[in-house]
């Protein structure tokens, strides 16, 4: 007897965290509106971020050099990016901030990385055998890169119990595929101060 009320009891009080839980709600808001609910790095950094060093990285002499050289655009490859933050940062979603700044100003542009050219290049084998002839992309035609992109997301943190400091430091370097050649070094800071409560 003392089990059956036992377990009506354990019923209800599940019954009322369920409710609980579920009175919230959810809304839909604009995807540019920055929403900080604590001092971790957000998509609204890795946009600002993105945007503002690979503006900067098209004011360095090389990117002049290369116009006054070549015709076209140069050709970039994003090796790696790594995530040395105390942070869980998508870096991939990162990198895509920046292909996108910088293709968006059609000045630069990208191939992929070793791995999506050999799914291409499979598939591209497979189209040779079953495609309808002519419609077909055809080998030999790759662009190679001729500049290297890569760099680290870093932090410090500093706590007094009440509040906490997270600082941020991006640093990106781009190197000259040809000469070895360090042609650009761009860094970005971010400090966010939070109080007891958002940590």
């Amino acid at each position: 007897m003392h089990i059956i009320r036992f377990k009506m009891a354990a019923l209800i009080c599940l019954g009322f965290l369920l409710v609980a839980c579920s009175s919230g709600s959810v809304k839909r808001i604009d995807v540019d509106k920055e929403v900080a609910l604590s001092d971790k790095w957000n998509d609204i950094d890795s946009k600002l971020v993105a945007e503002e060093m690979m503006n900067d990285m098209l004011t360095f002499p090389w990117f002049r050099e290369f116009q006054f050289k070549h015709a076209g655009n140069p050709t970039v490859i994003v090796q790696t990016i790594r995530n040395k933050s105390h942070d869980h940062i998508p870096v991939d979603t990162f990198i895509n901030d920046i292909k996108r700044s910088l293709l968006r100003l059609g000045k630069v542009d990208f191939v992929v990385s070793g791995e999506e050219r050999n799914a291409i290049r499979t598939e591209r084998e497979d189209q040779e055998l079953n495609a309808l002839a002519g419609t077909n992309a055809q080998f030999g035609l790759e662009h190679g890169a001729g500049f290297a992109l890569s760099g680290s997301i870093n932090s410090i943190v500093d706590s007094n119990g009440d509040q906490r400091v997270s600082f941020y430091q991006v640093d990106l370097k781009l190197i000259d595929m040809t000469t070895n050649k360090e042609v650009w070094n761009g860094q970005k800071k971010i400090k966010k101060l939070a109080d007891k409560g958002f940590f």
